[in-house]
């Protein structure tokens, strides 16, 4: 796995991907708080469900 940090890719796109994956995981939770239901994420290596309510997982 690379570990360069994305944000200092040459490409724009790719550089500015992060952002927008941060961007769509908060709407994503907005949206379950709104309808009542739970988050997938991944925690460890393991899909799990989580409360909207719940804090992030860590990064």
């Amino acid at each position: 796995m690379n570990e360069k940090n994305i944000e200092l890719a040459k490409n724009p796109d790719l550089a500015g991907s992060w952002v927008a994956i941060h961007r769509a995981a908060k709407q994503a939770a907005q949206v379950a708080r709104s309808t009542n239901t739970e988050l997938v994420v991944l925690r460890n290596g393991k899909c799990v469900h989580v409360k909207p309510s719940e804090p992030p997982p860590p990064r």
